[in-house]
């Protein structure tokens, strides 16, 4: 797949380009909307101008609706919600909805989003471009087709998110839907230009235009680019890069057609865990070595890797790689949109194509830092075998000067720690279409809106991966170290690691998968009165996957010198090929009965069977599973003047679960290994979504969500003691989070002044399925004040204003079985320090 195919570890498809293109034609020419979004996007009005009982919702629903007369859970953030809360990242945005558990410590993409309590890093929710995936799946090879491929900036008109409800019938594999609205052109020509400056080095252009071309054709356009050192101290740029979307649409005489496109080109480092306190003592802080807040184990040292490996042929094969060009995602994305409404049927139809490749390097976390000690001596006796009985001790030096400049690890902490480091290559394609149309009958009964349609994707990837250990002191930027063997005389005789490399290549992977699926769906809303609907849906899927995975052994690539390349992996020349055609049922059936024209109940029951990810047919020998779950929800809304409180009650039951992991093995260091558990889990809680806005002067906005997620009935085949986990809390899911959220305002001459505070707050959650090692619960505050005059208008934002410590995630590579040893984490991605922004923003018309 693209240029993949000239790199040495390259997979070779000769058919490969035929399916891309083939795919291609299909989308362009059969291509049609997810017809959660097949009526057009109605004009974003902004909060001051719509009651809030009137605001528009087009996500879950076969025509646009309001809010209030939804039958499920839902929120709509408009340009202007967004501007005010000014988040770091997606996640950041998304954590103000409730349901909704974020962990955004690990940069500006790829972090944690979980929904009710779902015990998956994705939480089952589907991110949507104007109503269709950018990807089909939900992930890909380390990039995920969420928040990972998605990209907020002024050129989005609002963000729609559906949580639970109608999900699985407008969504494959949906337990919610978070769809990206872009903005489109009208009479006026209108525009925005934005620049935010940060004190963590952050530097970030946007701009949108949008207007008439012609009596009945407009455009709008938009992007950003952005520079940020980071959060914290790499040693070197964080973040670079940017997006740039357009569209241009043309009404006809009974509907429209669009065209649109995306590019991405962007760099983001990741932040792994970092350890926080001594695990010989864990009372004594490691903040004087890693700090806190800024420290990192990304470093400067690690800007040139070497990574060896052999090939199938027995030809030593040597990446070169850049912890700087961190998560390099490339994408281009082209979309065709087509509404009819001539008839009595309206006929909506939507395809995109999207074609991308992902680089990634990254340093990610894997056993607790080591008396230095205690890990030199772990290593004497290999080391004895290999160098010969003369040698007499093992210390520590810098790496790569041959062992002359000595390291003394009780100089400082005393510890020393391994870390993997990650190469990762992947290639991608996506085309999915969808065709669907909608009438309204009425009958003596009432009225029935039905919808009918047919969705179709066909997508791919080309993967691998090499994964090494690095032998690393306990710093922030911390250097690389050597563990050398000496003579009695201090002669060096040889060396357990190689210029910093522990093992090479512990892990090897690389395979490829194509993959092909239809659905079928129907929906039906039956409006039995002006106060009463009830509606039901069914959608039914079918897959095909084909692909093929690289085997490898280990192989000693044959460096008397070091241990390090003693045990490494390699392509042996076999492959494990594997075809499978699963299909999957959803189903939904909700009601919605309004008291009076402000105050109503809501209700639905849902089915929900997640298929197998297709990059199980480029495994070895993986956990082949496919996760079940019921949703059930039961809310109440009242909606008074500007203000409304929505109070929905949940209950999930996964039945299987699939709570597999892939864990590190810390005397191999390898890290491609599932340890199985299936059983099943369950999560109910009620969640409160609320605006309280008693003059025009104040108001106060928050969401809370209470819930109780744990496993149950798990099974496990590699000697784990399940019985010790059923009952258990989820790990890392808090029973408690949320965010309240008071905002002031008043004029000053013919400028409006807003200033706000916000208060967030997670409750305890676990980092192990025998819930030994807790993460605690903490509280966060941030403000924010904007000054806007006309067209012209300025916000400064901070975050954490107190530096409240938290930590999240824990060390998810040696967590989930034995915990950390601590009562609490000692090892973790710990909460982003004070920080502040500025926004400059000026409008045209």
């Amino acid at each position: 797949m693209l240029n993949l195919l000239k790199t040495p570890f390259a997979l070779h498809s000769p058919a490969l380009g035929a399916r891309r293109s083939i795919a291609a034609a299909i989308a362009i020419a059969l291509g049609a909307p997810v017809v959660a979004l097949a009526q057009s996007t109605p004009a974003a009005n902004s909060s001051e101008d719509v009651d809030v009982i009137d605001s528009v919702v087009v996500t879950g629903t076969a025509r646009a609706q309001r809010r209030f007369d939804a039958s499920y859970a839902a929120n709509s953030l408009t340009s202007e919600d967004v501007q005010k809360l000014a988040p770091k990242s997606f996640a950041d945005l998304l954590a103000n909805v409730p349901g909704i558990h974020v962990e955004s410590t690990g940069g500006e993409v790829q972090n944690i989003t979980r929904l009710r309590g779902i015990p998956t890093d994705r939480g089952y929710i589907i991110f949507q471009q104007d109503g269709l995936p950018l990807f089909h799946e939900i992930d890909g090879h380390f990039f995920n087709s969420g928040e990972g491929m998605h990209r907020f900036d002024v050129m989005n008109e609002r963000v729609e998110v559906v949580r639970g409800g109608p999900a699985p019938i407008y969504a494959s594999g949906g337990a919610a839907i978070v769809n990206n609205i872009m903005r489109e052109g009208g009479e006026q020509t209108v525009g925005r230009s934005q620049l935010t400056i940060g004190d963590t080095g952050l530097y970030r252009a946007e701009a949108f235009q949008s207007g008439a071309l012609s009596d009945s054709t407009y455009y709008a356009v938009g992007g950003f680019l952005r520079e940020h050192d980071g959060y914290r101290d790499n040693g070197f740029p964080n973040d670079k890069g940017g997006q740039l979307r357009a569209n241009i649409k043309h009404d006809l005489e009974n509907g429209w057609v669009k065209l649109s496109g995306t590019f991405v080109n962007d760099h983001n480092v990741f932040y792994l865990p970092i350890p926080v306190a001594d695990p010989r003592n864990p009372a004594v802080s490691l903040d004087p070595y890693i700090d806190y807040f800024e420290g990192t184990m990304n470093s400067p040292s690690l800007r040139n890797v070497t990574l060896k490996y052999l090939d199938s042929a027995g030809t030593l094969q040597s990446l070169h790689r850049d912890l700087g060009d961190g998560r390099h995602m490339r994408f281009q994305n082209v979309g065709l949109q087509y509404q009819n409404e001539a008839s009595d049927w309206t006929v909506s139809f939507k395809s995109g194509y999207t074609q991308g490749k992902l680089s990634f390097d990254a340093l990610y976390s894997t056993t607790n830092p080591v008396d230095g000690n205690t890990f030199a001596n772990g290593f004497l006796t290999a080391a004895r075998t290999a160098f010969g009985p003369g040698v007499a001790s093992l210390g520590y030096a810098l790496a790569g000067t041959d062992g002359a400049t000595a390291y003394d690890p009780y100089s400082a902490s005393g510890l020393v720690i391994s870390g993997q480091y990650r190469a990762i290559e992947s290639e991608f394609y996506s085309a999915q279409a969808d065709l669907s149309a909608t009438r309204r009958f009425e009958t003596g009964a009432g009225a029935h809106d039905i919808n009918f349609g047919v969705y179709s994707s066909f997508y791919g990837t080309t993967a691998f991966t090499a994964y090494q250990d690095m032998l690393l002191e306990v710093s922030g930027k911390p250097r690389t170290l050597d563990l050398v063997a000496y003579s009695a005389q201090g002669t060096a005789l040889g060396s357990v690691t190689d210029n910093g490399v522990l093992r090479y290549t512990t892990t090897l992977n690389a395979g490829e998968v194509d993959a092909k699926m239809i659905a079928l769906y129907a929906n039906d809303t039956w409006e039995l009165s002006d106060r009463f609907k009830v509606d039901a849906g069914v959608r039914h899927e079918r897959y095909d996957y084909d692909g093929f995975a690289e085997q490898t052994e280990s192989a000693n690539l044959g460096d008397a010198a070091t241990l390090a390349d003693n045990t490494t992996q390699r392509f042996n020349g076999a492959t494990q090929t594997r075809s499978l055609k699963p299909s999957i049922t959803n189903w939904t059936v909700g009601l919605n009965y309004d008291f009076m024209d402000n105050f109503g109940t809501y209700g639905r029951a849902s089915h929900v069977e997640i298929a197998p990810q297709s990059s199980i047919a480029r495994s070895i020998n993986p956990t082949i599973v496919e996760t079940k779950l019921d949703q059930y929800e039961l809310g109440v809304k009242g909606t008074f003047g500007s203000s409304y409180l929505y109070l929905t009650a949940f209950y999930t039951k996964f039945d299987p679960l699939n709570a597999s992991f892939v864990a590190f093995n810390p005397t191999t260091g390898r890290n491609d290994q599932s340890v199985p558990f299936i059983g099943t889990a369950e999560s109910k809680g009620v969640e409160l979504d609320g605006l309280y806005a008693p003059t025009d002067w104040f108001l106060l906005a928050g969401s809370v969500t209470f819930s109780d997620p744990q496993y149950n009935d798990l099974q496990n085949s590699a000697g784990a003691d399940p019985s010790a986990v059923n009952g258990n809390q989820i790990v890392r899911e808090p029973k408690l989070y949320g965010n309240v959220r008071p905002t002031f305002a008043f004029s000053a001459g013919d400028a409006q002044i807003e200033a706000y505070l916000r208060y967030d707050f997670v409750g305890k959650s676990y980092v192990d399925l025998f819930n030994r090692t807790a993460l605690p619960s903490y509280q966060t505050l941030g403000f924010g004040v904007s000054w806007k005059r006309g067209l012209w208008g300025v916000q400064l934002v901070g975050d954490n204003l107190t530096e409240e410590k938290g930590l999240t995630e824990g060390n998810t590579r040696t967590d989930a079985l034995a915990g950390q040893g601590s009562s609490e984490a000692i090892y973790g991605r710990p909460l982003f320090g004070r920080n502040f922004r500025l926004v400059l923003q000026r409008d045209w018309e």
